[in-house]
């Protein structure tokens, strides 16, 4: 392939966790990007995130590229923060979204610098409305990827299981 993804804290929850509701979906995603060599991301905040309630030593860092959050990162997050931040005052994102720098926009900031990263991969919701805010007002190319939608929908593949 010549993509790759960035999975975010809820997809490796949902990965690790039998009793999560996505948990198959999850498994599913994973197995189909490694079956076809498309590299998978986690970053370094995800992986604080994570460690608050999982066990460190049980990321599978084995098949996952570490993904460490940089100064350029900082500067972009800057910038899709204050677009966060401005659609919150308009009332295009509820009111109870924190004002800080949230840690969805420091990944959406890691995965649009980079050009290799086509989706971020989730269970998240609320992070598609942001990421079309940001897609929106600066072009960047990153894409939600909703791990709720079975992997065969994804990939165009017939589910011929029973």
């Amino acid at each position: 392939m010549d993509y790759s993804v960035l999975i975010d804290t809820c997809f490796m929850v949902g990965l690790l966790n039998a009793n999560s509701i996505h948990h198959k979906n999850a498994k599913d995603y994973f197995r189909y990007f490694l079956d076809n060599d498309i590299p998978i991301y986690f970053s370094t905040i995800s992986v604080a995130e994570y460690c608050i309630r999982g066990e460190y030593d049980t990321i599978p860092f084995e098949d996952v590229r570490i993904l460490p959050f940089t100064l350029f990162d900082g500067k972009e997050t800057g910038r899709f923060g204050q677009i966060l931040y401005k659609a919150r005052l308009e009332g295009i994102l509820d009111k109870e979204e924190r004002i800080a720098i949230p840690n969805d926009a420091k990944l959406f900031a890691q995965a649009s610098i980079r050009p290799d990263i086509r989706y971020f991969v989730t269970s998240d919701v609320k992070a598609k409305k942001k990421i079309d805010i940001i897609r929106r007002d600066c072009g960047a190319q990153v894409a939600h990827l909703d791990i709720s939608t079975p992997i065969n929908v994804f990939s165009g593949q017939l589910d011929l299981e029973d």
